[in-house]
């Protein structure tokens, strides 16, 4: 892969700017490569492609993912009435709803991806930090995802091709050949797609959406058939009175940590939208509509399947494999993988990009880091950290803890404190009065907060005393977060708000 050096735009060039290195005449707003290339740069307002129907197709994917079909499914096995689900993801979309528009709207205005959004409130160094966090989530749980999909692959293989069963005997690395050659095919078609940049995720989302859709629809009406129209809307006694409401709102609340890494880097997909018009529409029929669609699916899937075989299902995949007509079952199959690619894509891969992409900005862009993302899932072998829950729980899970209070620090140093007033082009320069300079580039105040927060969270998160607030540790680190970090914030600085439109890039790669 051909490597490049900083797009650095001159004043004869415009915001297309000119392949050179900086120079006084061709660079005057001081950009520096290693925090400027045309994947990190912002994005010119003319020619921004993702619409209100861009925005809703990316939840019209996530929000239908096979884990969030688990998370639902498990609380209708732990004793939750159908009642109780469906309130529970609908509080939850309400708070997501109001935590995706924070976010998608600092996306719009600035134009920039979330490594250089980080750069505002940790420095145009300390931005690492947050950056290399979200993306070390997201490049296991790509690789991860990546090998569940593949089991779906190798059901479809068996059921075209039987004899490919002698195939399954005998391993390399902890996968059979067979379960290697699905691997590799899925890996290799997820990297092609994201090799293409984000209009082509745009493409392919907006492709998947109504497969979907249409696909757990029918499902769903599928197993209501076969329980005879009607379902069992619980497992037997549900919890009632304040347990029932606890429940209730400790489901909600684990429902949006589900989404605590999106919410985060929301920025890298809304940098592209069309208008602040656009993410909120696009956000209202995606999360609210769409979770209730989602829940009323979740309700027939479990409550039909439960009084069909007196048994709660663990996904959507049991009743895939339940369905008698192989060509039904393939076609089936081949949606919970269009699914689970889409998924991934948005949720696992762009983060891991953007964040090797502004740590070598020099040395990579998004084709480039793309392609080392998928390596580095490949070589950890994901397979193994998904049957060690030790890695699951302590590495995963203690990532993941850092999420709630890198978010609340970010929204309240945007939001509170420079109430959304950002000079974008400062975000690319090392200058000692540029306005994210902060300590040789790192806002320490910002640091320190992340530090007393994030041992608040690991607590919540991991200590058996707190386990009744386990469900709520997302929003307790992330009002930690918020709380150290406005009272360690300095103040005292006049903010000046300029856009990125001199040194902007068209958003087409």
């Amino acid at each position: 892969m051909a490597q490049h050096e900083a797009t650095i735009p001159s004043q004869q060039t415009g915001a297309a700017g000119a392949h050179a290195a900086p120079s006084a005449d061709s660079n005057p707003y001081d950009l520096s490569p290693s925090l400027y290339n045309k994947d990190l740069a912002p994005t010119t307002r003319k020619g921004r492609t993702w619409s209100a129907y861009s925005i809703f197709t990316l939840w019209a994917n996530d929000v239908h993912s096979l884990g969030n079909y688990a998370f639902a499914i498990g609380l209708f096995a732990l004793g939750m009435s159908a009642g109780q689900i469906f309130i529970a993801l609908l509080v939850g979309a309400v708070l997501l709803f109001g935590l995706l528009n924070l976010s998608g709207f600092m996306g719009e205005k600035t134009g920039v991806p979330f490594p250089v959004m980080s750069r505002i409130a940790f420095g145009i160094r300390g931005a690492q930090i947050p950056a290399l966090v979200r993306g070390a989530v997201a490049i296991a749980w790509f690789g991860i995802q990546t090998y569940l999909a593949s089991m779906v692959l190798q059901v479809m293989i068996l059921a075209v091709a039987p004899g490919a069963a002698s195939m399954t005997t005998g391993k390399f690395l902890g996968l059979s050949s067979l379960g290697w050659i699905s691997f590799l095919v899925l890996w290799a078609i997820q990297l092609v797609i994201v090799s293409y940049g984000m209009e082509m995720i745009r493409k392919y989302e907006a492709f998947a959406g109504p497969v979907i859709l249409v696909t757990f629809a029918a499902l769903a009406i599928w197993v209501f058939m076969q329980a005879g129209g009607s379902i069992a809307l619980s497992t037997g006694n549900p919890p009632t009175g304040v347990k029932g409401w606890v429940d209730v709102l400790g489901s909600a609340s684990l429902w949006v940590a589900i989404y605590g890494t999106f919410v985060l880097n929301f920025c890298d997909f809304t940098r592209s939208a069309k208008s602040k018009k656009a993410i909120v529409r696009g956000n209202f029929i995606g999360i609210p509509l769409n979770m209730a669609f989602f829940g009323l699916i979740v309700v027939v899937l479990a409550g039909g399947s439960f009084k069909i075989n007196g048994a709660v299902i663990s996904s959507p995949s049991d009743v895939v494999a339940a369905i008698p007509n192989t060509a039904l079952l393939l076609l089936a199959s081949l949606s919970l993988l269009i699914l689970t690619i889409a998924v991934n894509l948005m949720a696992n891969f762009v983060a891991p990009v953007y964040a090797l992409t502004n740590l070598f900005p020099k040395k990579l862009n998004f084709r480039s880091a793309a392609i080392i993302s998928g390596v580095i899932g490949l070589i950890i072998l994901p397979w193994n950290l998904y049957d060690s829950p030790e890695v699951i729980t302590y590495f995963l899970g203690g990532l993941g803890a850092l999420l709630g209070p890198l978010f609340g620090i970010i929204m309240a140093d945007y939001w509170l404190i420079r109430r959304a007033q950002v000079h974008v082009p400062d975000l690319y320069r090392v200058s000692a009065d540029g306005s994210y300079q902060y300590t040789r580039g790192v806002n320490y105040r910002a640091v320190i907060a992340l530090a007393i927060s994030a041992v608040g969270a690991l607590v919540i998160a991991f200590v058996p005393a707190f386990s009744a607030a386990h469900p709520f540790a997302w929003f307790i680190g992330c009002a930690l977060g918020a709380i150290a970090y406005l009272a360690l914030a300095d103040r005292k600085p006049t903010f000046i708000d300029m856009d990125g439109e001199a040194i902007a890039v068209a958003p087409t790669h």
